[in-house]
């Protein structure tokens, strides 16, 4: 009488198929040949044998097959799909060496896949713009900062958009976008305002540009608008951005102030009401909510770029940052960081410079900016009222007032 034949252990090794590791070599191995040996249909059809097998092999068997033809000029599609949703072992070794791969196999890989296989995707070298939006619009914060400090990928405006409006939950994402060659000044005015000081430094260094070309190829412009009486509202704002002439002298006119300097000499001495707040940005040449903006930041800096576009002398700045009730020393009598670090900035700002910058702001915070780099401004502007005083309490809130409508 015959022993009855035992199950195998669940713990065994699965049995080795000497004629399945062979046939997965020959198919591919046809895969790889020329074109002058293969033409393009039996290429796709060996391809399609070999997904069929290798759906049901073994994980091992999928990564030698993956390294044969990861090195390969052309690959067919249906066995490129198969490989890239499969493990990150496999899926890895073409992500990150099949140059063949298209930019639509990419992006289907991004979508169908997981976090992993989209880390790995983020170091490929020559990532387009197409793929490197599709990453970014995941908003992972590891597969952006990989993508960001890829120096052979491409970014798109709208990617770059994206990252910018990220940053803002996302901090440590500001020091890799300020690197990139991509973005442009409206993007990193926005990021301006949530970035740390250094990054803050960053943006003022590299962004902080002169108007002097414009103001030289237009000069005559400016004749011509006042001969119309200055009716054309698209010339008008066009030429308010460019002229060198920051402060309002129609809002000086109607003041009850005598000049800049005495509405913010009144601020230091009686404190910086909502009302006196809204005066002192007429006069600037700037909105209302512009201000706002520039009043409610705890950082300081925008003080000290409006203090110097407008021409307001160190005494000034003094005077603000005293009517905001901000700290000039701490408690050992040495000069307290953050009104060291403004003064610095006043410094360091020539007059054009700051007032680039200053009507970059008045310009986005009141024009057609992007709807990312919009909502990126609109977000948390009221997420830490308490820690403001009470003049900067009331800076947030009209700002936050002026958004709602």
């Amino acid at each position: 009488m015959s022993e009855p034949v035992s199950a195998p252990s669940p713990d065994a090794p699965p049995p080795v198929f000497r004629a399945r590791q062979a046939l997965l070599k020959r198919l591919a191995d046809v895969v790889s040949l020329p074109g002058s040996r293969v033409n393009a249909f039996e290429r796709a059809v060996t391809g399609d044998l070999l997904v069929e097998m290798l759906r049901l092999a073994a994980p091992r068997e999928r990564q030698r097959v993956a390294e044969r033809l990861a090195p390969l000029a052309e690959l067919p599609n249906s066995l490129a799909r198969m490989l890239l949703r499969d493990d990150v072992a496999v899926a890895g070794l073409l992500i990150e060496q099949c140059a063949s791969l298209t930019d639509a196999d990419l992006v289907a890989c991004a979508r169908d896949t997981g976090i992993e296989h989209r880390l790995l995707m983020a170091r490929r070298r020559g990532l387009s713009e197409i793929v490197t939006e599709t990453l970014i619009a995941f908003g992972e914060d590891r597969v952006v900062d990989s993508v960001l400090r890829n120096t052979t990928a491409r970014l798109s405006q709208p990617g770059i958009e994206a990252v910018v409006s990220l940053s803002r939950q996302v901090p440590t994402l500001c020091g890799p976008l300020l690197r990139r060659p991509e973005l442009r000044p409206s993007g990193a005015y926005v990021m301006f305002w949530w970035c740390g000081a250094e990054d803050r430094k960053t943006i003022l260094q590299r962004f902080a540009v002169s108007r002097e070309i414009m103001q030289e190829v237009v000069e005559d412009v400016f004749a011509m608008a006042a001969a119309e009486g200055w009716q054309d509202p698209v010339s008008r704002k066009a030429l308010q951005f460019i002229e060198r002439r920051q402060r309002n002298r129609a809002a000086i006119e109607k003041s009850p102030y005598s000049s800049l300097e005495q509405a913010v000499g009144v601020a230091a001495t009686d404190g910086l009401s909502p009302d006196l707040a809204a005066e002192i940005a007429y006069l600037s040449g700037i909105k209302p909510l512009t201000g706002a903006k520039i009043l409610g930041d705890t950082g300081g800096e925008p003080l000290a770029i409006l203090c110097k576009a407008t021409g307001l002398t160190r005494v000034d700045l003094q005077n603000l940052w005293r009517s905001m009730r901000r700290p000039e020393t701490l408690a050992d009598g040495r000069v307290h960081p953050d009104w060291e670090r403004v003064q610095v900035t006043y410094e360091m700002l020539a007059v054009d410079r700051a007032q680039t910058v200053l009507r970059y702001w008045n310009w986005s915070l009141s024009s057609a900016l992007s709807p990312a780099l919009l909502r990126a401004i609109r977000e948390g502007d009221d997420e830490a009222l308490d820690e403001y005083s009470a003049p900067e309490r009331a800076a947030m809130m009209a700002l936050a007032e002026n958004f709602g409508r």
